[in-house]
């Protein structure tokens, strides 16, 4: 089963794998325009029935992280032709993840040395890097976030569409809206980030209002059916609170984007234990109110633990983190059940090829 196609009415994907978006911060900060290291990374991969993209800034606030490639102007549109085309030459499958994120990052990231974006001025403990004065990373503290005014979050909504609309001129199958892992839209929320008292604060709708708007704007630029979104529930990366009603929460925004035809619910677990639970209750749940493709990601590292949320119906597609990472031939591998690289962490965001595109193959 994992190694069948899958059909939907806008895909073809030559297997039920998928690579996870995963930053790698092989770019240039300067620029953010995608290279041929990238290029071929991805290459590499392109047996994945699907891949998504490493988290794309979708403008220069829109950055957390140092050397992230983004896709808010022309220049990085062209940069990331070759990497779809070479995906699309090796018979892959592409998406772009537009990302925005939000608190999680900090001025000296960003051109204009602006605070970073929140969806209140609730600072975030934990860290980034930013260039030191040798231009080597430096690790230092999230910055003071300052609250989105209405008038900026219209702004914001117009460059997840923008960022859209350049990611299907630069060849991508489609885009993956990143509403997951405590960055901006998993900010608005989060009712313990959140403390607004205007239409984006406060219910539940309110709160889901900005990834909607978002949604929506996307769809005007990118078939629905070619738009995933992605969400983690009980979740606490960067800062997070555990949602206080995630079977109420998390199903409410899938009934929602089914009924605007979204075509992929993207699911991560961040603990990497609930999802492969078959008596749990929020993948059922997911999909009695979804009726798109649902990808399971989280700790799956072995075609049977894939194939057993197959099997339960509880997912269409499974997607693999770090596996991917060491292995560019992760499919044959699961196919052959043949033994796995180890990745080694210490390159996950180092410059250059070790680490990043000189895993071997069997």
């Amino acid at each position: 089963m994992l190694f069948d196609s899958y059909s939907s009415s806008a895909l073809q994907l030559a297997n039920r794998i998928a690579m996870a978006p995963m930053t790698r911060c092989r770019a240039d900060h300067r620029d953010a325009v995608p290279n041929a290291m990238i290029a071929e990374y991805y290459r590499q991969r392109a047996s994945a029935g699907l891949i998504i993209s490493e988290g794309v800034p979708i403008s220069d606030r829109a950055r957390g992280y140092l050397n992230t490639p983004a896709l808010w102007n022309e220049a990085q549109a062209a940069g990331w032709k070759p990497v779809t085309d070479a995906v699309h030459a090796a018979g892959g499958k592409m998406f772009a993840q537009i990302w925005h994120c939000g608190r999680v990052s900090h001025a000296a990231l960003h051109s204009d040395g602006s605070a970073p974006a929140g969806a209140s001025n609730k600072p975030v403990a934990t860290q980034t890097m930013i260039p030191g004065l040798d231009g080597r990373p430096v690790p230092v503290d999230c910055g003071q976030p300052q609250a989105l005014s209405l008038q900026e979050i219209r702004g914001v909504v117009g460059e997840f569409a923008h960022a859209a609309k350049l990611a299907m001129q630069a060849g991508f199958d489609g885009v993956e809206i990143h509403g997951a892992n405590g960055y901006l839209l998993d900010q608005f929320r989060c009712p313990a980030v959140n403390d607004r008292n205007d239409a984006y604060g406060g219910s539940l709708a309110n709160r889901y209002r900005l990834l909607l708007e978002v949604v929506d704007a996307v769809a005007a630029e990118v078939a629905p059916e070619r738009i995933a979104v992605r969400q983690s529930p009980y979740g606490v990366a960067n800062g997070m609170v555990a949602d206080p009603e995630p079977l109420v929460t998390y199903p409410w925004l899938a009934r929602e984007l089914d009924r605007r035809g979204i075509g992929f619910l993207h699911i991560y677990c961040q603990s990497t234990d609930w999802i492969h639970d078959a008596t749990h209750s929020m993948m059922p749940a997911l999909r009695d109110a979804f009726h798109g493709a649902l990808i399971a990601c989280g700790g799956f590292k072995t075609a049977a633990a894939s194939e057993a949320i197959l099997a339960r119906g509880h997912a269409d597609l499974i997607a693999f983190g770090k596996p991917f990472i060491a292995n560019p031939d992760l499919v044959e591998r699961l196919r052959r059940d043949a033994p796995l690289n180890k990745w080694d962490a210490a390159t996950f965001y180092a410059p250059g090829e070790k680490g990043y595109t000189d895993y071997p193959t069997l």
